[in-house]
Parts: C-alpha cells; structure tokens; sequence
C-alpha cells in the first residue's frame, strides 16, 4: 500500500525556491525565522496548518542544535521526504556560509580601519543589549516556577564561579528536570517550552492539515532507522577521516571537526544557548579567538542571515586562517559547518516519523524545562562577561557605549525595533561618532 494521495501538493521545484530565498532573507535570528517561516508556510502559502507547524516546532525544540534550522529540515521532510528535509536544511544555512566565510575575510582585511573599528564599537553594545534580550525572553517563558529559578540560578553559579563544563551543566538540568516531572510534578506544572510568535490561526485547509493521513514514511521501521543511522555515523567517519587524511591528525580542522560534533550533540536551548560552550572553549581553551574577535564575530552574525550558531564558521575562519591562510580558513569554515549541522540531520530524519506518529512530547517538558531554565542562568553569564569586555575599557567606564546599549534594548523590548535594523542603526551610530 502506498502512500495517501493528498489533494494538492507542493511542487519540488517551488518548494527549493522558497528555501534558496529563505536562506538569503532570514535575519532575525531564530525567533525571526520561525517567525517567517509560520507567516510565510501557514499563513500566506498554507503549505501546512498551524496544529503540524507547532508539533514540528515542539520536537526540534526539546533537541539539540538549532532549532530554526531544524525546523526547516522538519517541514521540508513533511513536504518531500528525505530530499526536502536535506535542501531545506542546507539552502537554510548555504548563503550564511558563504556571507560569514566573504566577512571573515573582510575582518582579517579591513578590520583594523578606523571607520571599521567605529562601526564594530557601535555594534557591540547593541550585541549586549540583544544577549540580555535572549535572557529576559528565555527566562520569562520557563522560569514561571521557583524551582527553575533555582536551576538558572544554580547554573549561573556553576558557569561563572566553578567554572563547570557546559554539557555537565546541562546534564545536571536535565536530571533535575526529569527527577521533579516523576515526584513532584506540582513543582513544575504549568510550564510549556513549545511558543511561537504566531498570530491568529489561519483559515481554510492546508496542504498538510491536522486531520491529512500520514505518509508512509511516517511509520515505524527498525530497518529505516539502522540505514539512516549508518549512513549519518557513515557520513561522519568518511569526513573525519578525509580531514585527517587532507590536513594531519594535529591541525585545526581536525580539532575543529571534534569540538563542534560535541557542541552538535549537547546544545539543547538554541543559538544563545551554543554561545557560552562555544566561547569557553574557543576563547579560553583552545585559543581559536580572542575576546574580542568573539563579540565581532557575534555582530557579523547578527547582521547576516541564517542561524546565528554560523558564528561557529566565523569561528572556524579565524582559526584557520591562523595556520593555513585564505585556504586553511575557508576549509576550516566548511569543516565546522559540515560537523555543527550534521547531527540535526540525523535526529529529524530519524526521529520525525515516530514523532509524526506518535503526536506526544509530554514526557520531555520537564527535563527540557529544566534545561531551558539552565540555559538562562548561562547566558546571563555570557551577557555579564560581554557587558564587561564592552563597557570597561583601560580609563574607565565607556558610558557612550552603555548608553547604546540601554537604547537597543528598549527599543528590541518594545518591538519597535528589529534585530537586524538594531545593529544597523549601532554600527551607524559608531561611523558618526569615529567621523565626529
């Protein structure tokens, strides 16, 4: 028996165009895109209700990695099966690539220029005020309960004073979430981790409606799940070992291709969530960047379309470059591309169908509550040590640059202002004031 014929379907070739020109347009970061893809998906073109888009949404959250990205990957697969969820994944994060690898090159270059070194300054500021943003959001939608109070506060401590690793910090939330869900559910009742920016629900029916019978791709099979198994840990060990083969077991790429297949597979919380276990190491561990490169790496990506975790090819550029040049950058660029976003891949293609089949995710709203709350206390963290590398400088306090801050954030608070033209307007206000 095959699959349901449903009444009208998206064609293939329009579909790939909706992904390339996503790709190119998706600032915002990860509550912009999802915010584009609902307006743009259930909406305007129907292509699926707002029921499938938020059962899509609540599953790539309660996973590791980023969550927009994956969200496309999901729908692309509910559109076309494996080839959509593969070109909606890659045509989601291919232009960014491109633009942090042109920005790479651009900083190394030109980064010193006076007028670029303005614009930077007036940009940083702006990255702060959008860091506690993040924070402000995140911990207003799951810290509703004083016992994930306790948790963000526990892993602001853990990160910032005991210096702990980020995935043990986020294994220890996980447990303590799991731990009240099963003996003190009280505790945490009431809190949903699955929001969207959406509006009203849209009317009339969808390409793929609520009540639109399952592909059979949506039915279990031990026998699908090992072959796409091999062949995502498959994919993986033939690139490794083409890195080794190419670049040496010592390089950058090498160690690159490591670290970020870890950051793939313990970032639960989204794009600020990866930032504070990308800095720890990138920063202080391996001393891939500096401080400073950091926070311009995080206004470059903020200015960008695509998933703000691409400040990881930033990341990879800079690293590169220190070794190999032009060529060891871009390499090392596409390297930890390729190993950051593999892994979702792997977890919506294997893990849609039973989801699609089995429409419950309630057993993950405690422990991934508890990581939520976690990842709170961490990036407040992140937000303090920015603020401190921004606005304290060898003479003292710069107040022009807090004041920048405090605007952006306002303005980001009320809506008035979005995050793109935000750090348009910084990097504006830093050109006036290095030309004053």
């Amino acid at each position: 028996m095959g699959e349901p014929v449903i009444a009208r379907k998206v064609p293939r070739r329009e579909a790939l165009r909706y992904w390339w020109r996503l790709g190119w347009l998706s600032f915002g970061g990860p509550a912009g895109q999802i915010a584009m893809m609902h307006t743009d998906l259930v909406e305007k073109r129907r292509w699926l209700s707002e029921g499938r888009f938020l059962h899509g949404l609540n599953y790539t959250m309660a996973l590791p990695g980023p969550e927009a990205q994956q969200l496309a990957i999901y729908i692309g697969w509910l559109l076309h099966g494996t080839w959509g969820g593969i070109v909606a994944g890659t045509l989601f994060v291919l232009p960014s690539l491109v633009l942090m690898v042109l920005a790479g090159w651009a900083y190394l270059a030109y980064g010193e220029l006076p007028a670029v070194a303005g614009v930077l300054w007036g940009v940083k500021p702006v990255i702060v005020a959008i860091i506690v943003l993040a924070a402000w959001r995140i911990g207003r939608r799951v810290l509703g309960r004083p016992a994930y109070g306790v948790v963000a506060g526990a892993a602001f401590v853990a990160i910032a004073i005991f210096e702990l690793p980020f995935p043990l910090i986020i294994g220890a939330a996980a447990t303590t979430g799991a731990v009240l869900a099963r003996y003190s559910p009280a505790w945490i009742a009431g809190v949903d981790t699955a929001v969207t920016d959406s509006g009203a629900d849209p009317r009339g029916p969808a390409v793929i409606d609520d009540d639109t019978p399952q592909p059979a791709r949506a039915r279990f099979s031990w026998g699908r799940i090992a072959r796409l198994t091999a062949i995502g840990i498959g994919l993986w060990f033939a690139a490794m070992a083409a890195t080794v083969a190419v670049f040496g077991t010592d390089s950058v790429q090498v160690a690159l291709g490591w670290f970020f297949t870890k950051v793939a597979l313990v970032t639960f919380g989204g794009a600020y969530a990866v930032l504070p276990y990308v800095f720890q190491a990138a920063v202080t561990e391996y001393s891939w960047v500096t401080t400073t490169q950091m926070i311009d790496g995080l206004a470059l990506g903020e200015s960008t379309p695509g998933p703000l975790i691409m400040v990881v090819a930033f990341v990879g550029y800079l690293a590169g470059a220190g070794e190999g040049g032009t060529t060891g950058a871009v390499t090392a660029a596409a390297v930890v591309t390729f190993f950051a976003f593999l892994p979702s891949y792997l977890f919506i293609l294997l893990g849609a169908p039973l989801v699609e089949a089995a429409r419950d995710l309630n057993i993950l709203r405690g422990p991934m509550s508890a990581v939520t709350a976690a990842v709170v206390g961490v990036i407040t963290h992140l937000a303090l040590f920015f603020a401190g590398a921004v606005f304290v400088t060898p003479v003292g306090i710069d107040w022009a640059a807090v004041v920048v801050a405090v605007v952006a954030f306002v303005a980001l608070l009320s809506g008035r202002l979005g995050i793109p033209f935000a750090v348009l307007l910084g990097g504006a206000v830093g050109l006036v004031t290095h030309i004053v």
